[in-house]
């Protein structure tokens, strides 16, 4: 039995494990569809077998306080990293202004096998943001404002950006440079109840010259053409604010040889129904990330540090006490 574990301490056994892991780490780079999880959690489980097997077989390291915490916590971080690609989560959502997240606009999705699954249960309607800009369009702070449920029917004021994520359920929500403007329409079919919805355009202001997009209405076969002109007040040679509360905007209809322009509460009639431009919204994209091993890993990380500060400063002791022996045995030689 214990032949078995010398074996797993070896290490070749570890530098091949290395190897894995850096192969894993090229593999799964940006997280891509079509590679498993396992080309890194895989390594590691086994970087973490062969770690566990060392502490127990060698002298060096279980008999040496400091090398021994320092093993330990590099064990809990190869463990805890297995355990987080498995249960990870990666994806991305735009959300409208005075709107409710919805579990089923997510998309880019990438996640572990074992993730519990509970996105849906995460509760915020999306407000107003503001974003800073430099001169020469260089994105400062965003603050998006949202309204989060608290878990007992009420809501909370938040306030989140780029380094200041949504924290519910262990998901975390960041602010990315993606966000935009969007027109509520109201489609009112010669027959039948009428349609209230949002039209995202591209992102602003990378997109600024082309807030374009077009729809479809129901039970029609004829494309509608809009483009969004925005007055936001930018200005690329100062210091500027986005905010979506200060921005007015018209939207241009084309249907064909037909084309409209229109002013919030507007409307315009088309073939099998009639097209009212309700307001000017805005939405915003967001990163969603989970990983419950976090604060372990951090913790795991400071113990592994501690052990290795421990190891040296026990050897640089033990080789001061050392020099000082020789030194007084010198003069007495003397």
């Amino acid at each position: 039995m214990m032949g078995w574990v010398c074996r797993l301490a070896s290490t070749r056994l570890t530098l091949f494990g290395m190897v894995l892991l850096a192969v894993g780490a090229g593999l799964s780079y940006d997280n891509p569809a079509d590679v498993s999880v396992w080309v890194l959690a895989g390594p590691l489980l086994l970087l973490a077998l062969n770690l566990f097997a060392a502490i127990l077989t060698q002298p060096r390291i279980n008999r040496r306080p400091g090398l021994l915490i320092f093993h330990i916590g590099l064990l809990s971080i190869c463990v805890l990293a297995a355990i987080g690609r498995l249960t990870f989560y990666e994806a991305r959502v735009e959300v409208s202004q005075n709107s409710a997240f919805d579990v089923a606009a997510v998309d880019e999705v990438s996640q572990g096998m074992f993730h519990p699954g509970e996105l849906h249960r995460v509760q915020f309607v999306q407000q107003g943001y503001t974003v800073e800009y430099r001169p020469g369009l260089v994105r400062g702070i965003t603050r998006s404002h949202l309204q989060v449920g608290d878990g007992h029917g009420g809501w909370q004021a938040k306030v989140v950006g780029d380094d200041t994520p949504l924290i519910f359920n262990g998901y975390r929500f960041y602010t990315t440079f993606n966000k935009g403007f969007a027109a509520i329409l109201t489609w009112i079919p010669e027959q039948g109840e009428a349609i209230t919805g949002t039209l995202h355009m591209p992102s602003y202001p990378l997109f600024d010259y082309n807030q374009a997009n077009s729809w479809t209405p129901p039970g029609s076969s004829e494309e509608i053409k809009f483009w969004l002109r925005v007055d936001t007040g930018m200005d690329r040679e100062i210091d500027w604010l986005l905010d979506v509360r200060n921005t007015k905007g018209m939207l241009v209809v084309n249907n064909g040889e037909q084309r409209l322009e229109l002013q919030p509460g507007q409307a315009i009639d088309l073939p099998g129904g009639q097209l009212r431009y309700e307001a000017l919204s805005s939405w915003m994209g967001y990163k969603i990330f989970y990983d419950p091993t976090l604060t372990w890993l951090f913790i795991a990380s400071m113990l592994t540090v501690f052990g290795l500060c421990l190891h040296y400063w026990d050897k640089f002791k033990h080789q001061s006490i050392a020099s000082v022996v020789v030194a007084d045995k010198k003069q007495q030689d003397v």
